[in-house]
């Protein structure tokens, strides 16, 4: 998806606050604000703490200290979605005013019982008798929504098929991930998402609200997740630790190498201004690896 190239752009790296930063949240960190400034545009900062029960307490000003400390610098003050809930009502009643979203009563385990993850409809056209709302769902079109993908490539997914109507509200009253990251990046006027393939998977449905809420579209990106050697996504559970920002170089370095950019051999001993220089002067989406994992050790 093409943005207007009137715009100037806007990348972001929204973290979520479940622990510090580790080598995979660096790497998405960097892909982002590199193919932002590379560009001569802006970089923004996002703390996703919509999930309170996976949030550790002291995370957001840890992570946002680490960024400081590795260099990054944004031009805008962060925003934090749990101050956000007016814009994600604003929405959710938009998307039922247009038709596009209906009450759900069914538990979580109840729609696990088919075992192929997909919402089977249950409460498409009503609630049936007995049951109260739980829950907002979208209601998707039976049609393919294609994504084209700077790193990746193409990736098309009929949401009908794969995903069923999915959840734009949830049950405990907070705003379901994939309605909120699409109303903040437009808030923020972003132009370009680049993050973690792990997400990829997920974009034809935020492309599709983008679409029906009439949001401009954006530009995405999704570069390689880091992994355990055992292919697990490396995040705390995994056994991520927290960077040291004494060592702010190397890790940056390594960063770079990771995203396939061959940095000099002698970049890491260098000052941080300098290699935050030769990054943005010497980036290159292109040379990013086109694989969706990569394996990784320290």
């Amino acid at each position: 998806m093409a943005t207007d190239t009137a715009q100037v752009v806007r990348g972001r790296f929204a973290p979520s606050p479940t622990g510090p930063l580790h080598f995979g949240s660096l790497v998405a960190a960097l892909a982002s604000a590199l193919e932002a400034q590379a560009r001569g545009g802006e970089w923004l900062v996002r703390i996703e703490d919509l999930d309170p029960p996976r949030e550790v307490a002291g995370a957001s000003d840890e992570i946002l200290y680490a960024l400081g400390r590795f260099g990054f610098s944004w031009p805008e003050p962060v925003l934090y979605q749990s101050q956000r809930t007016a814009a994600y009502e604003a929405a959710q009643l938009r998307l039922r005013d247009l038709g596009l979203a209906f009450w759900c009563g069914c538990s979580r385990r109840e729609v696990g019982k088919g075992g192929h993850g997909r919402y089977p409809g249950t409460c498409r056209e009503g609630l049936p008798p007995g049951r109260r709302p739980r829950a907002l769902r979208a209601r998707v079109p039976d049609r393919e929504i294609l994504v084209e993908d700077q790193v990746q490539g193409p990736v098309s997914e009929n949401l009908a098929a794969v995903s069923g109507d999915f959840i734009v509200r949830r049950a405990d009253r907070l705003c379901a991930y994939q309605l909120a990251v699409v109303v903040d990046d437009s808030a923020q006027q972003i132009t370009d998402v680049v993050r973690g393939a792990d997400l990829l998977d997920s974009t034809p449905r935020q492309c599709w609200l983008q679409q029906e809420l009439g949001f401009l579209p954006f530009r995405y990106a999704h570069v390689p997740v880091v992994t355990t050697a055992q292919g697990e996504k490396l995040a705390k559970g995994s056994g991520a630790t927290a960077l040291d920002p004494s060592r702010a170089g190397e890790w940056l370095a390594r960063g770079l190498a990771f995203l396939g950019q061959s940095p000099p051999a002698d970049l890491a001993g260098r000052p941080l201004p300098s290699i935050w220089d030769w990054a943005r002067s010497n980036w290159s989406l292109e040379r990013v690896p086109r694989e969706r994992a990569i394996p990784w050790s320290p």
